[in-house]
């Protein structure tokens, strides 16, 4: 009986394995370098395993406790190297202040990530403020979606002790079912066109959230990197939700992923 009943364990945990939905962080357009304490040259800034502010630790834990499991992408995508990931997530593509050879997204990468795309899979482009970004390349991209990311720049905070200018309320929004207000800084806003619709705006007005459905599958777009460590590590004044939120995003991506 033992033994069957390991046996059912183990089958259950195969199952729910060959389940779990891949998350794949793009390491190709997002390329930084710089040296550490040892002097070498090392990657930095947005990636899963960095448990520094400019990392994506916590953002990719929310995401394997939801089930999920993590992955990334060094290379240039392509329909085959993205056929088992079920949410592909660009952030920040390099200027040539960032890498001095930056991998600019071209339109045989437009091309590729589109067909994914209308096969089912999910998309989620963090832009930011205009002078952080290489958005020009970036907007071929979104141009796909209906979308467009501004040159602009929305809530910006001057320091520390004007948290409030990049507060955002997110109460009854049904995407941030358990956040009430997010902390978003030095964003840019996102024009909408055809499929493209807003998801969340700022006291403003602005579209700083956006999506699009194309083919079977979604697009996300965000006006920021804001779920780096930095600003869901609980540290922010009392009232900030970015943690909450975080989570929220997690669960609404991997519900507009399923089947994939």
């Amino acid at each position: 009986m033992k033994l069957k009943l390991t046996i059912v364990a183990l089958l259950m945990s195969a199952g729910l394995a060959a389940s779990a939905q891949t998350v794949t962080l793009d390491y190709y357009f997002n390329h930084e370098v710089h040296k550490n304490k040892a002097g070498q040259q090392e990657r930095f800034h947005y990636l899963w395993g960095e448990k520094q502010n400019s990392g994506f630790s916590t953002f990719g834990a929310s995401f394997t406790t939801a089930g999920a499991q993590l992955d990334s992408l060094d290379q240039a995508p392509t329909a085959d190297n993205l056929k088992n990931t079920a949410i592909y997530i660009i952030v920040d593509p390099d200027t040539k202040k960032e890498n001095p050879n930056p991998n600019y997204i071209q339109p045989k990468d437009v091309e590729e990530i589109t067909k994914w795309v209308k096969k089912g899979g999910v998309l989620l482009m963090m832009a930011n403020d205009s002078a952080n970004v290489e958005l020009p390349h970036f907007n071929t991209l979104a141009a796909k979606f209906g979308m467009h990311f501004n040159d602009d720049l929305q809530n910006h905070v001057i320091d520390d002790t004007h948290f409030e200018d990049g507060a955002v309320k997110t109460t009854g929004n049904p995407v941030f079912a358990t956040s009430n207000k997010i902390f978003m800084k030095d964003v840019c806003s996102i024009g909408l066109s055809g499929p493209a619709t807003s998801v969340l705006k700022n006291s403003n007005g602005a579209t700083i959230i956006a999506s699009a459905k194309y083919g079977k599958g979604t697009v996300v777009a965000v006006g920021d990197p804001w779920l780096y460590n930095e600003y869901v590590n609980g540290r922010l004044p009392a009232g900030f939700e970015n943690d909450k939120a975080a989570n929220d995003l997690v669960h609404w991506l991997l519900q507009l992923a399923i089947g994939k």
